[in-house]
């Protein structure tokens, strides 16, 4: 592992004393810099907190590869997830083993100096196989991060912190492990049970922690991960809230809350074992491991992609060497005959009521009952204030297809057709003005397709969230693009892809631009549906084809579909 000459190994964080960090800020001026992305941030605080002990610093190539084959550090120390900052392969041209390198937030404020010991080029599948059980972006998500969000060569050494890095938000929760060790020592509390999560908790989780509770003898404490969002997502805060509605339900002095902000890999039982290691930093004795911890799917109605209990079986393994003991978390189910929660592991006869995520979710959507058995008050009126019904929520109407299908005409309908409504605000953000307007130093390579569309994404997602409608009629020939488009939009409000699939030859006929003449003459290059190709979308909400339709049945065709999915009444 990277030690840091600077700083005691047992120091509480690696963050040095404050003259020492005047100096380095100085020493900085000159080096080079690189500015952390959110993941990195979260990979960086955690270590300078030690939060990541034994860790002091990015892992070296024996280290790195001892973790993937072993699950330890090269002295034999457990360790399951490396921990490495990557870099581009233009960006690691810039550095030599010796060198110092200077880590900045996104703003560029100085939180660290690395020493460079090591720069390799990584295997991404290798990791992947190792990590995650498959090289397979398709079946995993954690591989597909690893693919496509992680750069391709590692730098390893020691960081000196010159200060954690800043939040302005939930400040009080966010505590280090010095000082959660504190706070149970001025409790009195020496058994210590962990409890991570990411999601929403409702009443049977208090029951759930309670009993496990008192299995272990032990104190609780709630340690959610307030993920990769940028606090900016108004999700951020409503899960910090109803975490602190959540534990006013426990009695007195037998629950403290804290949050990290963790950049989780979803590695399955890996994961689950890193958990662990983590929580023990943090000072618990005891850690709650659900059967499916740390499964990508865990939660989402898919299956699973790892064994059930297999990250339970593998924490337990570790229990003794690792001193923290593992605590297997058991699901509940209320039983409305005897008005009391059970464990689901031991019904019987009883009818068990639940509602899943993803029910809770359709209810907030339509503005159903939340039942009292289930969440608490206060918790249900911060879920609806973030999640209004969808007739309340903002949205984006995605329009794509070939020039001259009839996506711009569409749009404009559509826009006049809100606008009579005065329910929402509505922007229109058509093709050829985002092109002029937002991106109009773009070619029409493919990366510059793909980037105008994620741009005019990123701006309907603003839109979105803020409670208006979006109206987007781009070209958009790329599914990746679209994709993200969804995966972005998606968290803050409807998102309903509309596939405007006129044929090509249709589209050449009325072609008011002449565009299609000017491809077919060689005068023009790059033309989707000539000489470029045009993707169709692999599940739009809706598929109109306006060589039978006039406009005004394709926007009614729309207004349809959101009328039946309850975005308009």
């Amino acid at each position: 592992m990277q030690k840091n000459n600077n700083t005691s190994e047992y120091s509480e964080t690696l963050v040095v004393h404050f003259r020492r960090a005047e100096m380095l800020r100085q020493e900085a001026v000159g080096l080079v810099s690189l500015d952390l992305n959110i993941r990195q941030l979260c990979d960086l605080e955690q270590l300078l907190n030690r939060a990541y002990y034994p860790l002091s610093g990015y892992l070296g190539r024996a280290n790195y590869e001892s973790v993937l084959e072993k699950m330890r550090l090269a002295d034999g120390t457990v360790w399951p997830i490396p921990v490495c900052l990557d870099v581009s392969g233009e960006f690691a041209e810039k550095l030599q083993p010796g060198q110092r390198l200077a880590l900045n937030d996104q703003e560029g404020f100085l939180l660290a100096l690395l020493t460079i010991e090591e720069i390799w080029q990584s295997d991404k599948r290798a990791e992947a196989q190792a990590v995650y059980g498959t090289d397979d972006p398709a079946a995993h998500p954690g591989v597909k991060a690893l693919y496509e969000q992680v750069g391709e060569y590692y730098v390893a050494g020691s960081v000196e912190g010159v200060t954690l890095p800043i939040h302005y938000d939930f400040r009080d929760l966010r505590l280090t492990p010095s000082e959660t060790h504190r706070r149970f020592t001025q409790y009195g509390w020496r058994r210590v049970l962990g409890f991570h999560t990411r999601e929403y908790l409702h009443c049977a989780h208090r029951e759930m922690v309670l009993a496990a509770a008192r299995e272990a003898g032990a104190s609780i404490f709630l340690h959610p991960v307030v993920g990769l969002e940028h606090p900016g997502n108004m999700e951020h805060y409503t899960h910090v809230h109803c975490y602190q509605e959540f534990v006013k339900h426990f009695p007195n002095n037998m629950i403290m809350l804290g949050i990290t902000p963790l950049a989780e890999r979803f590695a399955g039982p890996r994961e689950a074992l890193w958990h662990a290691l983590i929580r023990r930093n943090y000072g618990c004795s005891h850690f709650m491991v659900a059967e499916d911890h740390g499964d990508p799917f865990a939660g989402t109605g898919q299956e699973l992609f790892y064994p059930r209990h297999a990250a339970q079986e593998l924490v337990d393994s570790f229990s003794e060497e690792c001193g923290i003991k593992m605590v297997p978390q058991r699901q509940m189910g209320y039983v409305e005959d005897k008005a009391q929660y059970v464990f689901l592991d031991q019904v019987q006869n009883e009818t068990v009521k639940n509602i899943t995520s993803e029910e809770l979710k359709r209810r907030l959507e339509w503005g159903l009952e939340i039942p009292d058995w289930f969440s608490y008050p206060e918790v249900v009126e911060e879920l609806k204030r973030a999640f209004p019904p969808r007739s309340k929520q903002g949205f984006t109407i995605f329009l794509t297809g070939l020039s001259g299908s009839g996506k711009s005409t569409i749009a404009k309908v559509l826009m006049v057709r809100f606008m009579e409504m005065r329910d929402r605000p509505v922007t229109l953000l058509d093709g050829d003005i985002v092109r002029k307007n937002l991106s109009s130093e773009l070619s029409f390579s493919k990366e510059h397709r793909n980037l105008n569309v994620t741009r005019i994404g990123f701006v309907a997602s603003e839109i979105t969230k803020n409670g208006g409608i979006a109206l987007c009629a781009p070209i958009a020939p790329y599914e990746e693009s679209r994709q993200a488009n969804r995966e972005l939009i998606s968290r803050y409000g409807g998102y309903i892809e509309v596939y405007v699939a006129t044929p090509l030859e249709v589209c050449e006929q009325r072609d008011r631009k002449g565009l299609y003449a000017k491809a077919r003459a060689g005068l023009v290059k790059g033309v989707t549906g000539v000489s470029d190709p045009y993707i169709p979308p692999s599940n739009p909400e809706i598929v109109i084809d306006t060589t039978r339709l006039t406009p005004a049945e394709a926007v009614q065709e729309i207004f349809l579909y959101l009328e039946e999915q309850g975005y308009i009444r």
